[in-house]
């Protein structure tokens, strides 16, 4: 019976003893666990490295997929111009805006220069959209397209230059102000009024027409309340 038990124990120790001998030393677990890092940062260093460059691969085959367009505030970014102004723009620019993405591309700049009359060739073109073309996608976004006119009104287009036609042959007020061009027009609109107090009044104009409108619509129900009463009488 002793010598069973005894048996049994030397078993048991003999086993502990296997399983320290194959269990690693703590500085083999250390170097093992960096080792294991470095893998991982390796893998994730070369995972980002392989996403960059198949951006820049469809980016160069013009698969890449488009980037969320800058917001901004034309009104307060382009004081120089009057809200009315702005608004015509931003009518212009939507009217060829044909895939009603948000942007003119090559196809519908060459669709608006014939239609004002001042065909580009296609390399006209495209040197018209690389002159304002901030993010350099080949496209006119709005507030690119703004910038031509701005341009304008600076004088700081070549007055036989493609975006100078734009400007020119646009309808944006250019007839009824009585100037031959763009460039004129621009500079008597500012010439006039100075940029702060010419965006103020035009909110203060509509500040009170919207005052009007609350008061005859409270007159109008008024008068509707006053004639049901009288009805109900």
């Amino acid at each position: 019976m002793a010598s069973e038990e005894l048996a049994k124990k030397l078993q048991s120790r003999l086993a502990v003893s296997e399983e320290a001998e194959q269990r690693p030393e703590p500085e083999e677990t250390i170097v093992a666990a960096k080792h294991h890092q470095s893998e991982a940062a390796c893998g994730d260093s070369s995972s980002e490295l392989s996403a960059k460059l198949n951006r820049r691969l469809d980016i160069n085959e013009g698969n890449a997929p488009p980037r969320a367009s800058r917001v901004f505030n034309p009104y307060t970014e382009f004081k120089e111009f009057s809200r009315k102004q702005i608004k015509d723009m931003e009518v212009m620019f939507k009217r060829y805006d044909t895939g009603k993405d948000g942007f003119i591309d090559l196809m519908e700049l060459k669709l608006m220069m014939e239609k004002l009359g001042a065909p580009q060739t296609h390399l006209g073109l495209k040197n018209m959209i690389k002159e304002v073309d901030e993010d350099f996608d080949g496209k006119l976004s709005f507030r690119e397209f703004l910038l031509i006119f701005r341009r304008a009104a600076a004088g700081e287009l070549q007055e036989e230059s493609g975006l100078m036609a734009l400007a020119r042959l646009s309808e944006i007020n250019v007839s009824a102000e009585g100037v031959s061009g763009a460039k004129d027009f621009f500079e008597a609109k500012m010439q006039a009024l100075s940029v702060s107090s010419k965006f103020e009044a035009e909110i203060r104009e509509e500040k009170e027409e919207r005052k009007k409108q609350e008061v005859e619509k409270k007159e109008r129900q008024a008068a509707f309340k006053q004639l049901q009463s009288a009805f109900c009488s």
